[in-house]
């Protein structure tokens, strides 16, 4: 007996949900080596980011002829005695600091009991400071004996004889235990410097073997992505080195200005800790501030502390750097919050401190290598889904507020027309197009055409404050008395609920244009709801249609029209892009009925049958300018 094929649907929901494990397992993989092998991680990725801080550098001893490897070493000894010049006026001010903090005791104690004072009338406050001294009383309390008989056999028992002996002294035992505690930073330190060293030696080796791994298919663009990621980083870097050490610069000397002990230290603290975005400023601030309120008996120094960070991190953050860097680090705020919290869980402090150009580099690679476009997708601050896109997620979930905020931006730059050809429009095309793979459910398509009909009663709103309308001569014409005003364009939508919601669309551009339209569904088309149909008045009839696989429906529905209303001229709105073949064949099955793909045509075709005003007025009502050909046919017709 054969075996039972799998249904094609079974297979790929099972070949999908094999993809989502694999990457849920690889994951985990990375994560776990990342954190088991921190000790050496660690030492490599701040050696990958100096050597982005240090290459220009290099290149730019090279340049005048200064040998690779003197440059290299020479940069990287000059780089390395910097950060332990930094390291020891860190040290230094700590040990200061540290030996000066008992005189500030008194202050602190003074400063506690004017906060205690002011919250003297606070009943809960007082209870609470209560019951937690009790508590620490009980805490501090011997342990008393629960066994009297063991208490008495203690008593009775003879003193232990104890001898108290000297420490042989040992050179080799002091300098351990000098030495000890500093084996391994100098370790960690050595590591780097030797991973730094070969890094810039081997810089165009470990470029090749990069691009080995991206693809060696398309050298050119592989080669010319490589490069612009690590100018970027680079360039990134170096900027964000220059913009930090500025702002510990200028946080220590207004520190020593305003009197605050060891401003070096906060300085230098406030410039690593901004490499930590949104926050990091922030947490600087709180030592300096703790330390001017220990030390002044007033509030004027603790005040001014803070004055400072809030005065120089806007001006810095908001200003300066994207005066100088161009543009932000190119991550969301919810993945630096994210990367944050990540490497710090992974590394601690130090992956606090190194998360976001971690995370930037991560995102750069993204954008120029596939293998790591997954990273550009989650982190970086470049939307994902094209306008389009947008606009049909929106409607498909019925929710189009936000397609309404869209609208209203694009029309700040362009014309209602452009928008609608540009954004809804396609949008509504992708909807087709998953209805004609069958991914795009009946239900949904009404869920989408709902919400289309929402939109275009939002932006009508919108539109009665514009001037485009106001500028077009008025083409509304009323019925008989006590009767509403007659419709003279009619717009059906022919096949499903997607062609309706494009109809809804020509109805809003045609209305914005003084056009009386009405929109219509595939209902009308049924032959009950057709005898009905009153068409006295109409002059135009658009047919809306996105699927055109077999266009027997089309010439039926014409024919149908054309019986119903036989002086009406006829436009039929096709709304797929397609290959001019297709487009030439379809137009000979709808003629005399005038083809035409974009809504901004379709309004052109009933202007002209209209005798509304010429092109060029309408293009400059509209705000841009309109294609002609489709408007052209229909005044020579």
């Amino acid at each position: 007996m054969a075996p039972t094929p799998v249904p094609t649907s079974s297979a790929t929901d099972i070949q999908r949900t094999m993809s989502v494990m694999l990457a849920i397992l690889v994951a985990v993989v990375v994560t776990c080596a990342l954190y088991f092998g921190r000790e050496i991680l660690i030492p490599l990725a701040l050696a990958v980011l100096l050597s982005f801080v240090l290459a220009p550098l290099v290149r730019l001893l090279q340049r005048v002829k200064v040998p690779r490897a003197l440059s290299v070493i020479g940069v990287v000894l000059m780089a390395f005695l910097l950060i332990a010049g930094l390291g020891t006026i860190m040290a230094s001010q700590v040990t200061r600091l540290a030996s000066d903090l008992p005189s500030y005791e008194r202050t602190i104690r003074d400063k506690i009991k004017s906060i205690r004072g002011m919250a003297a009338g606070n009943g809960t406050l007082e209870r609470a400071a209560d019951v937690l001294q009790d508590l620490g009383k009980e805490l501090q309390k011997p342990e008393a004996v629960s066994n009297p008989a063991l208490s008495r056999d203690q008593a009775d028992s003879k003193p232990i004889p104890v001898e108290l002996r000297a420490p042989e002294s040992s050179a080799f035992r002091t300098m351990t235990d000098l030495i000890g505690p500093l084996l391994h930073p100098l370790a960690t330190t050595g590591i780097i410097i030797i991973f730094v060293i070969f890094i810039l030696m081997r810089r165009e080796d470990l470029r090749n073997r990069m691009i080995r791994l991206a693809g060696a298919q398309d050298l050119h663009r592989t080669t010319a992505a490589i490069d612009d990621a690590a100018h970027r980083l680079s360039r990134y870097f170096l900027v964000q080195l220059a913009l930090n050490a500025s702002f510990g610069v200028v946080i220590g000397v207004g520190l020593f200005f305003i009197g605050v002990p060891s401003p070096a230290l906060w300085g230098i603290i406030a410039a690593i800790l901004r490499f930590v975005p949104y926050i990091g400023a922030a947490i600087s601030a709180i030592l300096p501030m703790a330390l001017a309120a220990a030390v002044d008996p007033g509030w004027t120094m603790f005040l001014s502390a803070g004055a400072l960070f809030l005065f120089v991190e806007p001006i810095v953050g908001h200003v300066i750097e994207p005066l100088v860097y161009g543009q932000s680090t190119g991550l969301s705020p919810v993945a630096v919050v994210t990367a944050a919290t990540f490497w710090t869980w992974l590394w601690g402090p130090i992956g606090l401190v190194m998360a976001t150009p971690l995370t930037v580099c991560l995102v750069v690679l993204g954008r120029h290598i596939e293998q790591f476009a997954v990273f550009d997708v989650m982190f970086g601050d470049q939307p994902v889904l094209s306008a389009p896109e947008m606009f049909y997620q929106r409607m498909l979930a019925a929710d189009p507020t936000e397609a309404v905020e869209q609208a209203e931006t694009c029309l700040e730059e362009s014309s209602m027309a452009d928008y609608l050809d540009t954004v809804a429009l396609p949008g509504i095309r992708l909807g087709a197009q998953d209805a004609t793979r069958g991914a795009l459910e009946p239900e949904r398509m009404g869920v989408v055409r709902d919400s289309v009909a929402e939109l275009v009663e939002d932006l009508e709103e919108l539109s009665a404050v514009d001037a485009d309308a106001s500028a077009m001569p008025d083409a509304w014409t009323e019925g008989e008395p006590h009767e509403p005003i007659r419709p003279r364009v009619l717009c059906i939508g022919v096949r499903n609920p997607l062609d309706e919601a494009a109809a809804q669309l020509f109805r809003l551009l045609a209305t914005r244009r003084n056009l009386p339209t009405q929109a219509l569904g595939l209902e009308s088309m049924a032959m009950a709801n057709l005898f009905r149909l009153d068409t006295r008045g109409v002059d135009v009839i658009c047919l809306s249609v996105f699927e055109t696989s077999s266009p027997v429906h089309i010439r039926y529905a014409l024919r149908r029209l054309r019986r119903k209303a036989p002086k009406a001229a006829f436009v039929v709105g096709y709304w797929l892009q397609d290959n001019g073949e297709h487009l030439e064949s379809l137009r000979e099955v709808v003629a005399p009925a005038t083809l035409v793909t974009t809504l901004a045509d379709a309004v052109a075709v009933a202007q002209g049958v209209l005798h509304a005003p010429t092109p060029e007025a309408a293009a400059k009502a509209d705000g841009g300018t309109e294609a002609q050909p489709a408007l052209k046919e229909a005044q020579s017709a």
